[in-house]
């Protein structure tokens, strides 16, 4: 999973991105040409760290979210992104806005974000406007594109009322045409609310919360300066900060429940005295097409998978035992992959 750290300038966002890596990259860097951070964390899973301890597995592989940091505009009228922004933002999978909501004497403005979250859809809206009527102007000229005639005709008219086309409504045969342009406003948009530290009990204002409700917006809360602080301390001082601070858990932990859940991901399992691994999915994935995201050539070679449930697993204690009890399923091809499943697939190419 690749995530952008979208804002404008002055939100914070290097150090939300500091706070859920545990890197160090310089904040303040509020001109455009500064240079993207990119940082990967690791998604905890008690599961992959019991399976590598039972069968001491060579290598523990968890699932993997990756960030990129790009410097953002300035908050104002909504005037078009930057293109290295445009471009940056591009290739992730989803997009993680950063709210300011804290006093920032470097800045004109003071915190209100309502504001940054309006303003930020609408340059997101801006971009994929001047797209689709690009393509509009091509697809005039160009008979063999007349059947995307209606599909962007319609898309213009939805980002022209100021809509997301996340919100945009399209038959199915439709998506394909539309994934291929990547459009900003079509990703899926998680709303963080960076607080001051003395805020964090108070939490996010009832404005707030509307404005992201009207919208269909998930949305989480940190103080990204103190989180930041407690990403570099060691795991008992953590727990001491966190207490102090009148938090369960870190911002990281809450933060990938909310991007999990953002996506509809979820993660399947394997195991062995080589690796035990998460592979993380799309939920309602087939079991064929989640044997191709360990290889290609179980995707086009499958045959079945063998399945047990974790809880199962790790209640019977062998694989043997799972089958002796008939808790070891044969599945085919268009079986759903479930939250936790521990698979071995068996393809011939």
């Amino acid at each position: 999973m690749k995530v952008g750290l979208v804002g404008f300038a002055g939100s914070g966002k290097t150090t939300v991105f500091n706070a859920l890596t545990g890197l160090s990259a310089e904040v303040g860097g509020y001109g455009k040409s500064a240079k993207a951070n990119m940082g990967v964390i690791q998604v905890p899973d008690l599961r992959v760290e019991k399976l590598s301890q039972i069968f001491n597995s060579k290598k523990k592989t968890l699932a993997r979210i990756e960030f990129v940091d790009v410097a953002g505009p300035e908050s104002k009228e909504a005037s078009g992104l930057d293109q290295k922004l445009i471009n940056a933002i591009r290739e992730v999978d989803a997009l993680v806005l950063v709210l300011r909501a804290f006093e920032n004497h470097a800045l004109p403005v003071g915190p209100d974000p309502v504001r940054d979250l309006e303003l930020f859809e609408a340059e997101l809206a801006i971009s994929d406007l001047l797209q689709v009527e690009h393509r509009l102007e091509r697809v005039v000229k160009e008979k063999a594109l007349e059947r995307e005639k209606d599909l962007f005709t319609r898309a213009k008219t939805h980002l022209e009322a100021g809509k997301p086309l996340r919100t945009f409504a399209h038959r199915p045969d439709e998506a394909p045409t539309l994934a291929n342009f990547r459009f900003l406003s079509q990703k899926h948009l998680l709303s963080l609310v960076n607080l001051p530290e003395d805020h964090i009990a108070q939490g996010t204002s009832q404005g707030l919360k509307a404005a992201a409700q009207a919208r269909g917006l998930q949305y989480i809360e940190m103080s990204a300066h103190a989180e930041m602080e407690i990403s570099q301390l060691d795991a008992e001082h953590q727990a001491e900060f966190l207490a102090h601070l009148g938090l369960k858990e870190p911002a990281r932990d809450r933060f990938i429940r909310a991007a999990y859940g953002l996506l509809d991901l979820i993660s399947f399992l394997t195991m062995g005295e080589d690796e035990s691994r998460a592979w993380t999915i799309k939920r309602g994935m087939s079991a064929q097409k989640a044997g191709g995201r360990i290889h290609t050539d179980i995707e086009r070679g499958f045959i079945r998978a063998e399945v047990i449930s974790y809880e199962d697993f790790i209640s019977l204690g062998s694989e043997a035992k799972c089958r002796e009890a008939g808790r070891l399923r044969l599945e085919g091809k268009e079986y759903i992959v479930q939250d936790g499943d521990i698979m071995s697939f068996r393809f011939n190419v």
